[in-house]
């Protein structure tokens, strides 16, 4: 009988990971695959930082838009160099069943790991605001970019698990008729053994959907 529920057990198990894995949506890196794609407008904030450099944009494949988002944060280092907000993912979908995923993010940091994906429940990522810790001086520690909240067309606003030093700014202009299909960052490069800041401001490709 020990035997028989031992075996039972099993191939629940085996049942469970079978599911799990035909329910798993698959997620790609578009990388710049899909950079002639076309673009209606850009969306920006006036509250970035001034260290570094705008970087490659990466897009969703056309048709895809951004439906969720990731982001690559570090957490608080007591006393050693703070980096904060290291990378932002656009998570890319076509339709709203969300079938298949591209995934998006331009040049990111190299500290703190990735967060769990957050998801409008319905609609696409249409406008965003950026939490910045301004320029601490010579002697500071900057981190620039701390958190970002993103608004979808559905109305939720999607804030990031960053860390909260400085404030948010205005919100960008909304994409109207469609939805954010693309990113470009600015990024300081890694600076060794002086001050990081890493991700000091972003900005998004706004598309229009399909007649």
């Amino acid at each position: 009988m020990t035997s028989l529920f031992v075996a039972v057990a099993v191939l629940a198990v085996l049942s469970a990971g079978l599911c799990e894995d035909k329910l798993a949506t698959p997620l790609q890196r578009a990388g710049t695959a899909f950079n002639s794609r076309e673009h209606r407008s850009m969306l920006f904030v006036n509250n970035g930082e001034k260290f570094g450099n705008w970087t490659w944009p990466e897009m969703c494949p056309e048709n895809f838009f951004a439906v969720g988002f990731s982001l690559r944060v570090e957490s608080k280092q007591y006393g050693s160099d703070d980096t904060a907000l290291n990378g932002i993912r656009l998570i890319c979908s076509q339709d709203e069943e969300r079938s298949f995923l591209y995934y998006v993010e331009s040049h990111t940091g190299y500290f703190g790991e990735w967060s769990h994906p957050q998801y409008c429940p319905t609609g696409v990522l249409t406008a965003f605001q950026i939490r910045v810790e301004p320029h601490r001086g010579l002697f500071g520690d900057d981190t620039a970019a701390n958190n970002i909240k993103f608004r979808c067309s559905s109305n939720p606003t999607l804030e990031g698990p960053g860390m909260d030093w400085g404030e948010y700014g205005y919100w960008s202009e909304d994409c109207t008729d469609g939805g954010i299909c693309g990113i470009e960052t600015k990024m300081e490069e890694y600076q060794y053994a002086l001050d990081d800041s890493t991700l000091n401001d972003v900005r998004f490709h706004c598309c229009n959907k399909s007649q």
